[in-house]
């Protein structure tokens, strides 16, 4: 555990920098990355908290195969992911704008665990020309609105595995399964999501990250059959 977590808030957008390495002073994989991510001085603290909880969980259920982390930002997901299963030859992240200082974290991450070298590529393009197929494990987490459903069209048409954790959901743009009647929108659209992946032979899993680091913290995760 973090020194200071009960007054140090996960759900922060504040970026960690170097003054907080101090928090992060004990010897689990957290803190080691998080130290990591301090020097680097680029990312919100949330950002941290949520790839975290999101790739320990999917690590959990799914190991191996390639990882396509889209709408990747800062592209911390796609690096915890191998960090976490070293089984997983490659990652790429994709994002249609790419934070110029997501370069240093990946150096930084790198410099902190060279066998990353060459295995993780965070570059910028559309999510409808991203490509998957059986191989792959297809990750996005808070794919704003409706570009979850973007992410999952890309898993379901290349039968690739999938976790996503949605935000920002659209009533308008979002499919709410004709259950906006009944419950409040984002979880319609989220309990359509799930439907969908079932009705296209989907295993699914729900979970939740704590609500502390983000309220918008259902994750999805999927298993063809």
């Amino acid at each position: 555990m973090t020194q200071g977590a009960e007054l140090f808030d996960h759900g922060s957008r504040s970026r960690l920098t170097r003054r907080d390495l101090h928090r992060f002073a004990g010897d689990t994989l957290l803190d080691r990355i998080a130290r990591v991510v301090c020097e680097a001085e680029c990312l919100p603290r949330k950002e941290l908290y949520e790839a975290w909880e999101v790739a320990r969980r999917v690590r959990r259920r799914m190991r191996g195969g390639r990882v396509l982390d889209l709408a990747c930002g800062h592209g911390l997901v796609a690096h915890l992911m191998l960090i976490l299963d070293d089984t997983s030859e490659t990652a790429v992240g994709i994002d249609r704008k790419v934070p110029l200082s997501a370069a240093r974290l990946a150096g930084a991450m790198v410099k902190e665990w060279p066998r990353l070298a060459g295995r993780v590529e965070i570059r910028e393009g559309q999510l409808e020309d991203a490509e998957s197929d059986a191989t792959n494990l297809v990750v996005a987490v808070h794919a704003c609105g409706r570009l979850t459903d973007m992410v999952l069209d890309r898993a379901i048409e290349g039968r690739a595995r999938v976790a996503v954790m949605g935000c920002c959901h659209d009533a308008a743009a979002c499919d709410q399964g004709g259950l906006g009647g009944w419950l409040d929108s984002s979880t319609a659209i989220d309990v359509t999501r799930v439907a969908r992946l079932r009705s296209r032979g989907y295993d699914v899993h729900t979970q939740r990250i704590p609500e502390m680091i983000t309220p918008e913290n259902r994750l999805i995760i999927a298993v063809p059959r």
